[in-house]
């Protein structure tokens, strides 16, 4: 197998888990492995990533935010 023909496998720093119940519900937060705190809103997962000195352009691009159990307009239990 060519490294052409196989397939991308992204493996973002910040992974975003999917949403917990809690007054507010929350998202908890990866990165590089590590669980970093948990996110209320889509800022907190920007402010997260600055802290460890990650800035994201565009947090739909899934070589740097991978997003579990929703996207980033899900922030509450279905």
């Amino acid at each position: 197998m060519t490294e052409i023909s196989s397939p991308h496998i992204a493996h973002p720093r910040i992974m975003v888990l999917g949403v917990q119940p809690g007054t507010p519900p929350f998202r908890i937060v990866e990165i590089d492995g590590q669980v970093v705190g948990e996110a209320r809103a889509i800022t907190d997962v920007l402010a997260a990533a600055a802290a460890f000195g990650i800035t994201v352009h565009d947090l739909d691009d899934p070589d740097v935010v991978r997003w579990v159990g929703g996207d980033k307009f899900t922030w509450t239990v279905h």
